[in-house]
């Protein structure tokens, strides 16, 4: 991996090019960039996310989360490299399945709404799906491993998840969708 930061303020960037990883220059407009960009964002509104009050279990698992979040930011920023692990996958596969089993099924579209913690993990959802676009483009540009886009997809829906447990947790519930169709009862 690349040096670690000692500064913060270089100057570098001035030109629209940033350093990545390897010390290739790159633009910072670059897919990899915005990936690395998304990616970033992602982690930083999951530290919103914990500020609200959760159960242990949820909290730990975000924090792990966000930890795998900079493996896969450092391992975008150095092109060939892996640094986020296939178990990472695997552990939000069934961090998926542990809580989508406390849940009743849905039967209708849910709008991201709720409590601010559901609301908030609904953005982090939304933020994913994002990343996971971008790293999706790079991939068809340049060679990247496997495991960042699977993560992010795996994520997405997790944060889908988590949003109505935090709904519960709190006394809300999901917030339904109501199409104009289904109000003229069209179904």
């Amino acid at each position: 991996m690349g040096n670690r930061l000692t500064q913060i303020a270089t100057r570098t960037g001035d030109a629209g090019t940033t350093g990545l990883g390897n010390n290739q220059r790159v633009s910072k407009n670059s897919l990899r960039v915005h990936a690395m960009g998304d990616v970033d964002e992602l982690n930083s509104h999951i530290g919103l996310l914990l500020c609200e009050d959760m159960p242990p279990d949820v909290r730990e698992l975000l924090v792990e989360i966000q930890h795998q979040l900079f493996n896969l930011g450092g391992e975008l920023s150095v092109p060939g490299f892996e640094l986020l692990k296939p178990d990472a996958v695997i552990a939000l596969d069934e961090a998926l399945q542990r809580y989508n089993e406390q849940l009743p099924r849905l039967q209708e579209f849910i709008l991201p709404a709720g409590t601010r913690a559901a609301a908030q993990a609904h953005v982090c959802r939304t933020v994913a799906r994002r990343a996971e676009r971008h790293v999706v483009a790079l991939g068809q540009e340049e060679a990247i491993n496997d495991a960042p886009r699977q993560y992010l997809n795996r994520l997405s829906d997790l944060m889908f998840v988590l949003a109505r447990v935090l709904n519960r947790l709190h006394g809300g519930d999901d917030v339904y969708w109501k199409s104009e169709r289904l109000q003229r009862g069209e179904a």
